[in-house]
């Protein structure tokens, strides 16, 4: 008999009799989301203390609690590390949320709801903090979804329920510019030309009253939906001339003209029958918009979407691959990586064993590994992008695994590792000229040569890593380079030019709406341990707002360090949690700081 687990707002079974058994004890609802949502099997010794540490037998009320899931679910619920087996049939409304199609998730019931709503654990200081990290994340993956299926919904025609759900997606995140972006695209695309300026005015007083900011390119360029003119004449031959032409702009650093033309080419091939000329036109578009470093993912996500509806209905397997491996590459920027593992492997799906669509998917899905801190599954993959990459001579993608290889064995404190990979990702990208990349590799390596007691060394290559950033004026590679010459400057003494230079830092990366969101948290991660070292007056806040990001986000071992840093300021069940949280990262260098905290 299939049951349904609801887990977003008020916990409930639910099964076709209406007649699902209800637990009796908070406790029973808190140990089962935790062995839902935990990826590793914890030990029984683990559960107890982390449920039931104030009980008289800890171990006894931890069996009663799993008698009861046993009864109410009907699984199989055994063994020390205890293993959950859900009977089949059994639906998790947090796993559809996570892992579903936004068609399936937006009918949650529970959708915007926090998870295990009204739970107030008592007397369990790990597991508070486990579960406020998790409704972090769970909130954040609603507001994803939700984004997700607005446009979808857009990419369908279905306007109406494309506005409904941006609408709730920005009042989520009231500051959010891509969600407002969106619900003002829409207006557009409605006719509604007023109700787009009444948005954008309402938001950039919002940003000015409460942020003193504006609103940036991504909200701009919503306002100027449709009015990219087209041309009458309409031939295939057309159409690629002016792709040809669009793409060479943007690749010389023309980016506005050569998005320009590419919106051109979109509508032309709109007025054709050619559904593959349709897909094509928008998959240059969108990788334009997405790598051309100016804040416009948000319309590159709008043209994919569109490109996978028109793919779906061909069928052309290998678009529907490429046009899933960019939507996935943009979840991960933005930090939703449930969504950007989903699109990943639907790619991976669809690529029918291609060795280029492989290779990229397999460095993308390693770099969420890696953000996620499961550094051995993100070696796995990145080792293997790499080694393809190489045997097809993609000099760039091996560049990127390997850099990526290189930041985990930096993070891990493994510094020969460290230096060798991004020495090696650095001579990739010079052999094939891709000097827009080279800040990334240089910054890193630049921290490991510090790490290492090389201050001179690791200042000229941050310095130059910096100057080529702000040259190509990629908020994140500026970003990454200002957080190295902070800590390059508190080396040397000058610990009120590295506060400066990690302010600076924040803005850079943060100047454009589509940022890197785990460079945000790392960035946060060098300002509060400045802070503590220093005794900031901020330093209390910059660790509340890492907390509250890395736990968004699901970037465990940045949650991690976020705890630590509220352990150093006194915070008993920041250590806790830490404790707690630390478990299974596998990270020596972490578990160190770690076992600091820890009992006996």
């Amino acid at each position: 008999m299939s049951i349904v687990v609801n887990l977003l707002g008020r916990p409930s079974l639910e099964d076709p009799t209406g007649l699902a058994y209800r637990f009796r004890s908070q406790k029973s609802w808190g140990l089962l989301a935790y062995l839902l949502l935990t990826e590793r099997a914890p030990s029984r010794a683990h559960l107890a203390e982390l449920m039931f540490n104030a009980a008289d037998d800890p171990l006894r009320a931890l069996r009663w609690s799993l008698a009861e899931i046993r009864r109410g679910l009907g699984c199989q619920l055994e063994g020390d590390p205890v293993i959950l087996t859900l009977a089949p049939g059994t639906t998790v409304d947090v796993h559809v949320l996570a892992h579903g199609n936004w068609a399936d998730a937006v009918d949650l019931p529970g959708l915007g709801h926090e998870l295990l709503e009204l739970l107030t654990p008592r007397g369990a200081a790990g597991f508070e903090a486990w579960l406020l990290s998790e409704r972090r994340r769970v909130a954040a993956a609603a507001e994803a979804i939700l984004h997700e299926a607005a446009l979808g919904s857009l990419s369908e025609g279905d306007l109406g329920a494309a506005l409904g759900f941006a609408e709730r997606a920005a009042a989520m995140s009231p500051y959010d510019e891509n969600s407002q972006a969106l619900v003002i695209r829409i207006h557009r695309r409605m006719g509604n030309g007023r109700l787009a300026e009444q948005q954008y005015a309402a938001f950039a007083r919002t940003l000015a009253a409460d942020l003193g900011t504006s609103p940036g390119a991504v909200v701009e360029s919503a306002m100027r939906e449709g009015e990219t003119p087209a041309p009458t004449q309409v031939t295939r031959a057309a159409v690629n001339a002016i792709l040809e032409a669009g793409a060479a702009a943007v690749a010389a650093g023309a980016v506005p003209a050569g998005v320009d033309s590419l919106q051109t080419a979109v509508l032309l091939a709109d007025r054709t029958d050619d559904a593959g000329l349709q897909v094509s036109s928008r998959l240059v578009l969108a990788e334009a918009l997405v790598h051309s470093i100016r804040g416009l993912d948000e319309e590159g996500l709008a043209a994919l979407h569109a490109a996978d509806r028109i793919a779906r209905s061909i069928p052309d397997r290998a678009s529907m691959a490429e046009v899933r491996t960019e939507l996935g590459y943009v979840d991960f920027l933005r930090a939703r990586y449930d969504r950007a593992e989903y699109w990943l492997n639907e790619a991976l799906a669809h690529a029918d064993g291609s060795l280029r669509v492989t290779a990229k998917v397999n460095a993308y899905l390693g770099s969420v590994d890696s953000d996620r801190a499961d550094y051995g599954r993100a070696l796995d993959r990145l080792r293997a992008g790499a080694d393809v990459s190489r045997s097809l001579g993609d000099l760039r993608r091996q560049a990127y695994a390997t850099s990526m290889i290189g930041r985990i064995d930096l993070l891990r404190g493994a510094l020969p590792d460290a230096i060798e990979r991004l020495r090696e990702a650095i001579a990739l990208a010079e052999a094939d000229r891709w000097l827009a990349f080279l800040p990334w590799p240089q910054a890193l390596l630049g921290e490991a040569e510090l790490a290492a007691g090389r201050p001179d060394a690791a200042a000229d290559l941050l310095d130059q890593a910096f100057a080529r950033a702000c040259q190509l004026g990629d908020p994140c590679w500026e970003g990454i380079s200002a957080r190295g010459l902070a800590l390059v400057a508190e080396s040397s003494g000058d610990v009120e030019g590295a506060f400066s230079m990690l302010a600076d830092a924040t803005i850079r990366n943060n100047r454009w709406a589509d940022a890197y969101v785990w460079l945000d948290a790392y960035i946060l991660d060098a300002q509060c341990a400045l802070g503590i070292r220093h005794g900031h007056p901020d330093t209390a806040d910059w660790i509340e707002s890492m907390q509250k990001l890395a736990s968004r986000t699901d970037m465990r071992e940045l949650v991690v360090r976020a705890l630590l840093h509220g352990a150093a300021l006194g915070d008993g069940q920041a250590a806790a949690g830490a404790v707690l949280l630390a478990e299974g990262i596998e990270n020596d260098a972490l578990t160190a700081r770690v076992s600091e905290l820890a009992p006996g």
